[in-house]
């Protein structure tokens, strides 16, 4: 069913979207624009556009909607998803930027010397974006469902056009604003529907939130199927139904007995006051003790919760550390200095906006049982205003968090893409602005068509997939790129390859519907909890066994990464002393890089100024 004022807030921001983000036409010339924004984005605003890529389909919709479907539990995403930028703070911000790379693979390539290494991590960054782009255009597909009553796939292309366009006009310089502009949208858009409905409309008591399994209509409801479900009914009830039941059509009342029955796309029915909601098959109700602990239940288990909820915090956690959309606007910084700035603004901004997932989490529990029988409690924060206020209210919050959605899924897509697109042009074809349009045409084009197959999947779960094999992957490879002097790009490269491989195959394999209960579905739906210690043991122990394959101008490029801006030049492969002050001969280095110390000598002369390395 249409929603005029839906409609048009949808259709207002992305006019807005395309106004701003027109402007990169006129600014954005060469590679550095297009990647990152010619490294000079103040603080401030290079925070708001942070915020505004990160907070996506997962932050707007998916953690109210997880949390509503498997317990508060899920709370544990939001959380993981701001504290990430914590250890980002502390570990890699200052430092990648002082490097001065244009990309993760550019880095990885200038820190450890190896053309194979760049090419795996280009790899990886597609594989992570492309995880991660898939539920933005999920989210697009299920908000113009609910604004225009139209099929889930006309979102899905509206976002992948409007996204591929902005992307190829602009570049990073030309969507700094666009991304700015809608965290601050997505803020207003979730805050204030939120208080509204906490404060000034009428609903249950927020105790009853645990009464016990299953959920009942407090008035008459009609439920609309958007898709085909099959749905569990505990005891007879008497519905009115439109559309098929059974695969038989009907029109009129109907007698539903217990047991399971399908429904297909585009029915609606009415359950009466006092029934019990029913769910979809195969998901278990969750009590009010259930739903209330504080632990992780995976979508359809009750089963391990403590090494679930671990799974998810190692990879919300570290996974920040390693999403490339994230790390590329650290290059946009002016230096190291206004990078931490940045991050601790990132923190206050995140902060602020987690406090709201929660309240349609709850609300949608005591107002919105129909969403745990239609399947759509992703749409939680969307149809959450229209169910619980009536009238002009309704559909006034309905078109302002309507505005919102659209927003993350555009400003969050555009950062992903950008990513996407500068990785296969910049790191693996090697070319420049016409490469990098063609590159985002192509990949526009091909995640659209693969967003029409995740329906079924849960916005939250398929972002958190991203964030696992980010953690298992980029993660250790920048923390011991950064920190440690013994890496090597042997041992990084078979890091990568059993991290980022072997999380990306559990999360194939759960999608393909492997390991339905028990240990297996924990480790395959959460494979971070073994991934990533694999993979921080496997670079350690191969770097160890091959320390002939180190750079030879290792403390050069520790120095360019830890030594502030003002006392350095920026690293230059091959030239010594690159990242010394001009000030020191070489015997005068450092020996002391952040908190670690190391030890270093004179090769045989072989060159004219042979640079130091340490042993």
């Amino acid at each position: 069913m249409s929603e005029p004022a839906a409609v048009a807030a949808v259709v207002a921001v992305t006019a807005a979207t395309a106004v701003i983000g027109a402007r990169g036409v006129r600014v954005s010339r060469t590679p550095a624009d297009f990647l990152v924004a010619a490294r000079e984005v103040p603080p401030m605003l290079n925070a708001s556009a942070i915020s505004g890529e990160y907070l996506s389909a997962a932050s707007f919709l998916g953690v109210a909607g997880l949390a509503m479907q498997d317990g508060l539990g899920a709370l544990w995403y939001a959380v993981g998803y701001a504290a990430g930028y914590l250890v980002l703070l502390a570990t890699v911000a200052a430092p990648l930027r002082r490097f001065g790379a244009y990309t993760i693979p550019d880095f990885a390539e200038g820190r450890l010397d190896s053309p194979l290494l760049r090419r795996a991590a280009t790899v990886l960054v597609v594989a992570i974006c492309g995880f991660y782009l898939l539920p933005q255009l999920k989210g697009a597909g299920i908000t113009l469902q609910l604004a225009l009553g139209s099929p889930y796939w006309v979102g899905v292309a509206v976002l992948g056009v409007v996204v591929t366009g902005n992307v190829v006009s602009g570049g990073m310089k030309g969507i700094t604003l666009v991304q700015a502009f809608q965290y601050w949208l997505k803020l207003t858009a979730i805050a204030l529907p939120a208080l509204v409905l906490l404060i000034g409309v009428h609903h249950a008591s927020l105790a009853s939130a645990s009464r016990p399994a299953p959920l009942t209509f407090t008035t008459a409801t009609r439920v609309d199927f958007p898709q085909a479900e099959a749905i569990d009914v505990a005891a007879p009830i008497r519905v009115r139904v439109e559309g098929r039941v059974d695969g038989v059509a009907h029109h009129g009342e109907l007698s539903l007995g217990a047991g399971s029955h399908s429904v297909a796309a585009g029915a609606s029915v009415e359950f009466p006051a006092g029934a019990a909601a029913p769910h979809l098959r195969g998901l278990t109700p969750l009590g009010g003790l259930q739903w209330s602990s504080p632990f992780v239940h995976l979508p359809g288990q009750g089963q391990h919760l403590l090494a679930a909820t671990l799974g998810v915090l190692v990879a919300t956690f570290l996974g920040a550390i390693g999403l490339p959309h994230i790390l590329v606007r650290f290059y946009t910084n002016t230096d190291g200095a206004a990078a931490r700035r940045t991050t601790l603004m990132v923190l206050a901004l995140l902060s602020c906006f987690y406090l709201f997932p929660a309240i349609f989490a709850l609300l949608g529990r005591l107002e919105a049982p129909g969403l745990y029988t239609s399947g759509q409690t992703d749409s939680v924060v969307l149809a959450l205003p229209r169910l619980a206020a009536v009238g002009g209210l309704g559909s006034l919050l309905g078109a302002i968090v309507a505005a919102g959605a659209f927003a993350a899924f555009l400003s969050t897509s555009s950062g992903l893409m950008i990513s996407v697109s500068g990785a296969l042009a910049h790191d693996l074809l090697r070319g420049g602005v016409r490469t990098f349009r063609i590159c985002a045409v192509t990949v526009g084009l091909a995640t659209t068509l693969a967003g029409l197959a995740v329906a079924g999947f849960p916005i939250n779960v398929l972002v958190g997939w991203a964030f696992a094999i980010a953690a298992s992957s980029f993660c250790p490879l920048l923390v011991l790129g950064i920190w440690w002097s013994r890496l090597t790009w042997l041992g990084a490269l078979v890091g990568l390859g059993l991290g980022g491989g072997l999380s990306s195959a559990a999360i194939v394999a759960t999608m393909l519907g492997v390991g339905h209960s028990g240990w297996p579905a924990v480790l395959l739906g959460e494979p971070a909890i073994w991934a990533v210690p694999l993979a921080f043991t496997a670079m350690v122990a191969v770097s160890l066994g091959s320390r002939r394959r180190l750079p030879a101008d290792v403390i050069g490029k520790l120095l360019a990464l830890h030594l502030p801006e003002a006392v350095r030049l920026p690293y230059q492969p091959g030239v010594y002393p690159a990242a010394a002050p001009a000030a020191l001969a070489p015997q005068q280095w450092p020996g002391r890089v952040g908190s670690f110390t190391f030890r270093f000598r004179r090769r045989p002369e072989r060159h004219p100024r042979p640079p130091p390395t340490n042993r």
